[in-house]
């Protein structure tokens, strides 16, 4: 049974900031981009993941490897979603072995979703570190996961419903929470 979405309300934030500052904390982290990869888990992971490599591109003037990881045949709630397309996987051609990898995704949640992508990440190649940024942590995690690098924390109910727009894919950028009761 779904829940009734009562209200919904716009969550102020500043995306360019957002992603300036991920970027900013990544290089901090990763000093030497030359084994850096993005990969963003699609839909929305994917155009933050060449958002994030454009500011690192700004910021250092070298461009990092980005690329995208789809996570649905990995998934461990398959039967219990509607049939989804699958979406392309698009590993860089410097590959991921030995590499820092940063997976990207829009929210984190409950955590599902990137124990998904750490399965899918395996069957490409085995990373030297793997690391996670997200716009939006939204917290309620169901597994011990948690995210290197965070946009903005939205403080959540659990029944809620937090959607991301991105202009690349809806045509604006906007934070969404739906309130569920």
């Amino acid at each position: 049974m779904a829940l009734a979405r009562t209200s919904s309300t716009a969550v102020d934030i500043d995306f360019s900031r957002c992603i300036d500052r991920m970027a900013h904390e990544i290089t901090e982290r990763f000093q030497e981009l030359d084994s850096l990869v993005l990969l963003g888990i699609p839909t929305r992971g994917v155009p933050l993941a060449e958002r994030i490599g454009a500011a690192l591109l700004k910021i250092r003037g070298r461009r990092v490897p980005v690329g995208a990881l789809d996570v649905t045949m990995f998934r461990d709630d398959l039967r219990q979603k509607p049939v989804r397309a699958l979406l392309p996987t698009v590993i860089p051609p410097s590959g991921i072995d030995d590499a820092h990898v940063v997976m990207v995704d829009d929210v984190l949640f409950s955590g599902r979703t990137i124990r998904a992508a750490l399965d899918a990440l395996v069957e490409f190649g085995r990373p030297k570190t793997v690391a996670l940024a997200v716009l939006i942590d939204r917290g309620h995690r169901e597994l011990p996961i948690k995210a290197d690098f965070v946009g903005k924390n939205i403080p959540t109910h659990v029944g809620d419903e937090v959607r991301v727009c991105l202009s690349e894919i809806d045509g604006r950028d906007e934070v969404e929470v739906m309130s569920g009761k």
